[in-house]
């Protein structure tokens, strides 16, 4: 069986803060930002464990707004 990695882009701009991709991701690889907000005022998303993506695209399902991207990559 390949190994996958994964990468998550999150549309900063877009981004409501609902924090579903944080609670969905099994790996713990998202967090909401804690010092900077977007500019409608949200905390936004962001890889805070980049390594340990697997590409599972659980953090794309539940996002309400459709704001991630998730990129797999055989290695």
């Amino acid at each position: 069986m390949a190994k996958i990695a994964g990468a998550v882009e999150v549309n900063k701009e877009r981004c409501k803060g609902c924090n579903l991709c944080v609670t969905a991701c099994p790996a713990n690889v998202l967090s909401l930002h804690e010092k900077e907000v977007n500019d409608k005022g949200y905390h936004y998303a962001y890889m805070k464990n980049p390594d340990k993506c697997i590409g599972c695209a659980s953090c794309g399902y539940v996002c309400p707004d459709g704001c991630i991207t998730v990129y797999k990559v055989k290695l």
